[in-house]
């Protein structure tokens, strides 16, 4: 009997116990923005920083690496500044990704820094109606044209176990894509240059089962 229960409690003890986390959490998009250059002249191509919420369903399986998907909402205007003008149209995104989280510390412990990476996609919402007076439409044109455009993130954070079930998560992620030219459309013969990036701070919660 003891020839026969051995193997099953090596695997068991190999095996990693799977723990599902949900949460959500808020913080803010602050954008490092882009240009166009154009025979015109050259004007900031970007996005408002304003606020940002995220929901997050994970998997902590191991004892040093763990993944997740997360959604992030961030409140932000596409803009042209160029030369004292400015130019804005009403906007928001939505970035959808996977990330693995690698910890610093084992499962057992309750402070958990970590570092985090990971790959998807994200949408460009335009919500007003197009401006029909933009001034720097000799350097670039803003359209009320939605663009999805790939996404890599990265950062990292900490997490504190408050409870058995409970953690309080501190979160900071870079949000990378390219330009999204159908969006903030260069004037002909003008060139984007340049990658979005949206610093995002987040403070969260998250219940584990």
């Amino acid at each position: 009997m003891y020839g026969k229960l051995l193997p099953l409690f090596v695997w068991t003890l190999a095996c990693p116990a799977e723990q599902w986390q949900i949460g959500a959490a808020a913080g803010y998009g602050a954008y490092k923005n882009a240009s166009i250059y154009a025979p015109a002249g050259k004007a900031t191509a970007g996005f408002r920083n304003r606020f940002a919420v995220s929901v997050v369903l994970g998997e902590d399986a191991y004892r040093h690496v763990s993944g997740e998907f997360r959604y992030t909402y961030q409140d932000g205007d596409p803009f042209l500044a160029a030369g004292g003008m400015r130019t804005n149209l009403q906007g928001q995104s939505h970035a959808f990704h996977y990330d693995l989280l690698f910890h610093l510390r084992s499962k057992s412990a309750k402070v958990r820094p970590f570092l985090a990476f990971g790959i998807g996609a994200k949408f460009y919402a335009v919500t007003g109606p197009e401006n029909p007076r933009q001034p720097l439409s000799q350097i670039g044109l803003l359209t009320t044209t939605d663009e999805t455009k790939p996404l890599a993130t990265g950062g990292g954070g900490v997490r504190l176990q408050l409870s058995r079930n409970v953690i309080l998560r501190l979160d900071f992620r870079d949000y990378v894509t390219p330009f999204p030219k159908k969006l903030i459309a260069p004037a002909p013969f003008g060139t984007a240059r340049g990658w979005f990036h949206q610093f995002t701070p987040l403070l969260g919660i998250s219940y584990a089962f």
